[in-house]
């Protein structure tokens, strides 16, 4: 198994240091190489690293702000000289934190531990298409909390957080994590993406109205990428 890397650091010798540690560790592949974690946003978030080698002290964006940027399947490493912030880094998907300076040895450790945690991820992921769940957990707030996938009616993405809505529930369940991570957890049997910030389970769809999903007061819009194969969902099911 391959891992590809994003390395992230404003130090000309501690960016040099680390480029020479991923090139001499098979498992990993350099795929971003930066400066400052400004430069780094863009690409982040388009290509989504297995894992991400980080300062945290950097000019503009720091490694903290940065680490709450990244993907949800990206994993962080932090590599630092300040000992401070490790225990708010268990906050951010970090699997380490190394603390300057560190030896090859202290690094391969680290990367190992992201290499095991793809393993079990992929594993996971394999089971879970084996086996469709009947629940999902999220952690909302400072705690993980199981979703009977029966129960959702649909979720709706914002910026960087989701808002699950629940059947029996007069709120919803809020998390930190992304609508295509939700996505791919779900299975697409039972549920569809209907919009860039929607996805609704298909058998909790009672009324559509005007190109519209109706659940009680809310109308959820179809947009015009995903109306052609919504239209076939109900096409399949419409007795004329």
């Amino acid at each position: 198994m391959i891992l590809t890397c994003f390395i992230i650091d404003d130090e000309p010798l501690a960016l040099g240091l680390l480029e020479s540690y991923v090139a001499k560790t098979p498992f990993l592949e350099l795929t971003g190489k930066f400066s400052s974690a400004v430069a780094a946003v863009e690409s982040v978030r388009e290509t989504a690293p297995d894992v991400i080698f980080l300062d945290i002290q950097m000019a503009e964006l720091n490694g903290m702000e940065f680490a709450r940027l990244v993907p949800e399947k990206s994993r962080i490493i932090f590599t630092t000289a300040f000992e401070q912030y490790a225990l708010e880094s268990y906050k951010v998907n970090a699997l380490e934190y190394l603390l300057k300076p560190f030896s090859y040895s202290d690094f391969l450790l680290a990367a190992n531990k992201a290499l095991q945690w793809q393993q079990l991820n992929e594993k996971a992921i394999a089971e879970k298409s084996k086996n469709s769940p009947d629940c999902i957990y999220v952690k909302s707030e400072y705690r993980l909390l199981q979703i009977a996938l029966s129960k959702i009616l649909y979720i709706e993405g914002l910026k960087d957080y989701l808002k699950i809505y629940l059947e029996g529930e007069t709120e919803p369940v809020v998390s930190h994590i992304t609508m295509k991570a939700m996505e791919e957890m779900l299975p697409d049997s039972d549920f569809m993406r209907i919009h860039r910030s929607f996805i609704i389970q298909k058998d909790k769809i009672k009324v559509v109205e005007h190109n519209r999903i109706v659940f009680g007061k809310t109308y959820i819009p179809v947009s015009d990428s995903y109306k052609d194969a919504f239209q076939k969902f109900l096409d399949k099911r419409t007795l004329v």
